[in-house]
């Protein structure tokens, strides 16, 4: 699973391959699927006629090689405007249900709201230095020190 950049392209195998841009947004998580001389791009959603396959190219050799159609960009910005997409894809919301202690532990943590609802415990510095065995730097001798 990898994210669909701004510009359309994923990045796979040190490589980037296009999608079209009018079946995808940014930060679209899409499915790659690949053998040593194809790489088959397939969204986790089925479209209208219940396919997933968004695109096929040939495997790049090397790194840094740019595997492009430029039929996939139709639809992108002209930098015209203020308009960020042109797809067809509505823009959903990142998440589609609520989360909370419903969705799980971990969903929970990386929800910046609940995080900001965590109740964090206060103690004097001093408690920490017992556990460890330490002082704090003091100017002060204890009794022990000065026998």
């Amino acid at each position: 699973m990898r994210p669909v950049g701004k510009d359309c392209l994923i990045a796979f195998g040190g490589n980037l391959y296009s999608v079209p841009a009018r079946k995808v947004r940014p930060r679209q998580l899409v499915e790659i699927r690949a053998t040593k001389s194809q790489v088959m791009l397939h969204s986790t959603v089925l479209d209208s006629r219940g396919e997933t396959l968004l695109a096929m190219h040939p495997r790049a050799v090397g790194c840094g090689v740019r595997m492009v159609e430029k039929a996939h960009w139709d639809g992108l910005p002209t930098g015209k405007g203020r308009r960020t997409t042109a797809g067809e894809v509505p823009v959903q919301p990142r998440h589609e249900r609520p989360l909370g202690e419903e969705a799980g532990p971990l969903p929970a943590l990386l929800n910046r709201a609940a995080a900001t609802r965590v109740e964090v415990g206060r103690r004097p510095l001093s408690v920490y230095d017992e556990l460890t065995g330490t002082r704090p730097f003091t100017t002060h001798r204890t009794t022990k020190e000065s026998s």
